[in-house]
């Protein structure tokens, strides 16, 4: 069994996400470190024959009669979630009212959307709040919700951030208050830790869901090499191996999905809750003559979006995507419904979170289950065509 999949695509030099360390990459300590965590890793990988067998089989989606919800397995695990799962970023607690909010989980959870996701750092804790208040209100019964919450960010002191054990379990606790929940289905670190070693992040969330406050866990924003080294270390040490990735997905950012986590997916069962379809409304096709003044762009936190549109390589986007509007009209949907079902023709992708400020936005996102039959091959070559992006990969992920 190769482990090319986790040495090749990201080097063992390379800095972790978000690290500033300035230590030479060549130094002993980093050297031997990475040797130390290449070994790991191969001495796994040359075992997985013997467990890999179990994920041959075809996991089967279906489709609820009511509402025409498909619904798929969580990565390779038998957790069963919507296609589209409703997030929480930006909107709630902040960018919209919670009567809005109130309006668009009512509509995302008739429609069949059973998956939410949220995080312990969104408007500072308020999102949480005001999902726990909206599930609560509503009486939905928690066996029928899919809760996910994410870990790292939770507050200004020196212990209440990180994927430490401490901030781990504590700052699980602080989301379940905030939700009003016992536990959640999925708890994510949400994003890398280089100051805590693997083996504790990995014992950490094993514990969480032995002590029942999670179900699962999973990875936000790691590399494929960051994931293998968790999923190695559970299997050494007889832990919970993480279930699912949640990475940026889109017509602009597709390198990860389609090369680099296809092959945790059918080796050892990671698969993808993909967030972002529309690249940050980009996509929506609303900043093709500037920034509108309700939009994100305008917000003060979200400079580094204006400045991404403003670009020279945001122009060039903004003309794709009148040239794939052409390809939507054809299709009878809109550029957001073919953006979104475009992303969940990748066999991998458990889960597309969709973020909407409005009722009439959700309802035409929810519409893009509609689509997903109408991207053929030619289809979907055409895109590729138009976008000029594809990366190379093994495997043609198009049904």
């Amino acid at each position: 069994m190769q482990v090319s999949f986790a040495c090749t695509d990201h080097g063992l030099k390379a800095p972790r996400n978000g690290e500033h360390s300035k230590q030479n990459a060549t130094s002993p300590n980093t050297t031997s470190h990475a040797r130390a965590r290449f070994r790991t890793v191969a001495l796994i990988a040359r075992s997985l024959g013997s467990f890999t067998h179990r994920y041959h089989h075809n996991l089967k989606e279906s489709t609820a009669k009511q509402t025409g919800m498909k619904y798929r397995n969580l990565g390779k695990s038998g957790l069963r979630v919507s296609c589209l799962g409703l997030g929480t970023w930006v909107t709630f607690g902040g960018q919209i009212s919670d009567e809005v909010a109130e309006q668009l989980m009512t509509i995302a959870y008739e429609s069949g959307v059973n998956l939410f996701d949220t995080a312990e750092v969104y408007s500072t804790g308020k999102a949480e709040i005001l999902l726990g208040n909206i599930i609560r209100k509503k009486c939905w019964r928690r066996s029928s919700l899919v809760i996910t919450t994410k870990l790292y960010w939770g507050g200004k002191a020196e212990t209440e951030r990180g994927l430490n054990r401490k901030h781990i379990i504590e700052g699980l606790k602080s989301s379940l208050q905030r939700m009003q929940l016992e536990y959640v289905d999925v708890v994510f670190a949400n994003r890398t830790d280089s100051n805590t070693p693997m083996e504790e992040i990995v014992r950490a969330m094993t514990h969480v869901i032995n002590q029942g406050m999670a179900m699962y866990w999973g990875t936000s924003r790691w590399s494929a090499m960051e994931i293998m080294e968790a999923y190695s270390v559970a299997r050494q040490f007889n832990l919970i191996p993480p279930v699912c990735e949640q990475a940026e997905y889109n017509f602009f950012q597709r390198e990860k999905v389609e090369t680099q986590l296809p092959e945790l997916y059918h080796k050892i069962g990671v698969g993808v809750v993909s967030w972002s379809p529309l690249a940050c409304g980009i996509i929506t096709g609303k900043y093709e003559n500037g920034i509108p003044e309700s939009s994100r762009a305008a917000m003060k936190p979200y400079q580094w979006l204006r400045e991404k549109i403003m670009s020279e390589d945001g122009r060039k986007q903004q003309a794709k995507l009148k040239e794939l509007t052409h390809i939507a009209e054809k299709l009878g949907c809109t550029l957001p419904q073919l953006a979104i079902a475009w992303c969940l023709r990748n066999e991998g992708v458990s889960s597309v979170l969709i973020g909407s400020s409005n009722p009439v936005q959700l309802t035409e996102n929810l519409g893009a289950i509609q689509v997903i039959p109408k991207i053929t091959t030619g289809i979907a070559s055409e895109v590729d065509h138009l976008l000029g992006n594809r990366p190379h990969s093994k495997k043609d992920f198009h049904h």
